[in-house]
């Protein structure tokens, strides 16, 4: 249910910010490092419980960062014409790079609290080595994904090359999803009604997202195959894919 809420906080947010966004990016950069920071101090030393229960939920669980995530990725659904789309598109980029810092601190504590009990040979539950090997490959689709979103990173590399590497967007999506699963299943299938709660929140999202981009591409497809007298007069197809153009 926190991330329902969360998420719904960080689509009016995104509306709301687009201006000083696409503005002033570099701002909310150090804002989302600044939070990373403030983040692992709190891991390794301590912070006052207000401090504290804000970051566990929004930057421990990556419940912010998801969010970000998830706005990025549907703004792909989105009708070209539909001033929704209009309004996000152009600051989509900025939003998945605000997104990718934030999640870096939740991975950075994430391995190193993981690492020592699976080198120091303890028992380890099998989702919960499931969910870490998942965890490697997300950060390396993160790192990819995430550096090749900077603009001046996109300027130096091919075209084709660049679109390519984007469509990592759709494996790590639904990699996610996977990594949450195997996370909460566990206690969902015990009766946990947290946990059971979360996966039904997750399983709308991202299974909705597989529909919502579905009903987008086969829409697209129709109007490029339509006869050019039944095209609209500024058509815009670009967009192919569900991480920054």
């Amino acid at each position: 249910m926190d991330f329902a809420i969360i998420l719904a906080a960080t689509v009016a947010a995104c509306f709301a910010l687009k201006v000083p966004l696409k503005a002033c990016p570099l701002a909310f950069y150090l804002g989302a490092v600044a939070v990373d920071a403030v983040y692992v101090y709190g891991v390794f030393f301590g912070l006052p419980r207000a401090v504290w229960s804000p970051l566990f939920v929004l930057v421990q669980k990556c419940e912010l960062a998801l969010a970000l995530f998830v706005v990025v990725m549907f703004i792909g659904c989105l009708s070209r014409e539909g001033r929704a789309y209009k309004w996000l598109k152009p600051v989509r980029s900025e939003l998945s790079i605000v997104a990718w810092f934030l999640s870096l601190g939740h991975m950075a504590v994430y391995l190193e609290s993981y690492v020592p009990r699976l080198l120091g040979g303890g028992e380890v539950s099998g989702n919960v080595m499931g969910a870490f090997a998942l965890a490697i490959v997300l950060l390396v689709l993160l790192v990819v994904l995430g550096v090749t979103s900077f603009a001046f990173v996109k300027r130096h590399m091919h075209t084709d090359t660049w679109k390519k590497v984007q469509k990592l967007a759709y494996p790590f999506f639904a990699l996610v999803y996977v990594h949450l699963l195997l996370m909460l299943l566990p206690s969902a299938l015990h009766g946990g009604i947290a946990a059971s709660t979360s996966v039904a929140v997750y399983s709308v999202v991202f299974v909705g997202y597989g529909l919502a981009r579905t009903a987008r591409a086969l829409a697209d497809k129709r109007a490029e195959e339509a006869p050019a007298a039944e095209k609209p007069v500024n058509p815009s197809f670009s967009d192919e894919l569900d991480v920054v153009s």
